[in-house]
């Protein structure tokens, strides 16, 4: 798919770095987290030539994958689709997604951009806007989105439905719009409602936790420009939905042990692997 986009013509001088290799270097940088300066032993190719690859790569992996793996839905039947999924998998009804801020855990004193990002209960990302000061907080990043004012005016096509049980349409809401009550959310969501709201959130911070434990150039700081990162986050949560979708790819890129998974005899969440291993770090 991204042949057409980062193919070069042989020289003279010197035979083109083939595609295939283009994106090996690339997807090796994701994963790992490598510097240049150790890819560049690995693949024989400078610094400087890896540095202009990864930037190159990650455009086109977004290009070529945005339009069928990070597109935001467009009609009421996809927005129905991913509702009744959260109600199946987390039992919360009337949700159209989780929505969370993540600085790549850059936010202690260091610079950080925020990815913020609506997620389904399948841990897909189903909208991202990256690139806002780490400084700024989710409200305000959350007001500036166009997500948010696609919904302010009422733009997406989302169509209100009763309630489990109930006869009156009333809106959705989507997993951040619920988590800030004005009294404590112990009081104002007691008992079940709370512990449901939970579950809902979890979407949203599996997601930013696989993929942080998956691609692991989000582990360390970027030694690159805002600009460049951005493409880079961008890349990488296409990626994310690409893997997550095909069958073979799942399987390997998120195993079972991974991500959270429900005790059916008693309801419990169990934390999987990628919790434990960033409160390691």
């Amino acid at each position: 798919m991204v042949t057409p986009l980062i193919k070069r013509e042989d020289t003279v001088m010197r035979e083109a770095i083939s595609p295939a290799e283009l994106l090996a270097v690339t997807l090796s940088y994701l994963a790992t987290g490598e510097t240049f300066s150790s890819l560049s032993y690995s693949f024989r190719i400078s610094r400087q030539a890896i540095s202009e690859i990864v930037l190159e790569v990650c455009k086109a992996i977004y290009t070529v994958l945005k339009g069928n793996f990070l597109k935001i839905p467009s009609t009421e039947e996809e927005w129905h689709t991913i509702a009744n999924r959260l109600e199946d998998v987390w039992q919360f009804p009337k949700c159209i997604g989780a929505l969370d801020g993540s600085y790549y855990h850059n936010y202690k004193g260091t610079d950080s951009i925020i990815l913020m990002a609506l997620v389904d209960a399948d841990l897909q990302f189903i909208y991202v806007d990256v690139g806002t000061n780490g400084r700024v907080s989710d409200g305000g990043v959350w007001n500036k989105t166009t997500l948010c004012q696609a919904l302010m005016g009422n733009k997406l096509h989302i169509p209100p439905s009763p309630l489990p049980g109930r006869i009156k349409p009333v809106p959705f809401c989507g997993g951040r719009c619920c988590i800030q009550p004005e009294e404590p959310p112990d009081e104002a969501l007691p008992g079940e409602p709370a512990e449901q709201l939970s579950r809902a959130r979890r979407c949203v911070e599996n997601a930013f936790g696989v993929l942080a434990n998956r691609m692991r150039v989000f582990r360390a700081p970027i030694a690159l420009s805002p600009k460049k990162v951005e493409h880079i986050v961008l890349a990488s949560t296409a990626l994310h939905n690409f893997l997550r979708r095909q069958k073979t790819g799942r399987t390997l890129y998120t195993p079972a042990t991974l991500t959270d998974r429900e005790d059916l005899g008693t309801g419990d969440i169990l934390p999987q692997i990628w919790i434990r291993l960033v409160l390691a770090t």
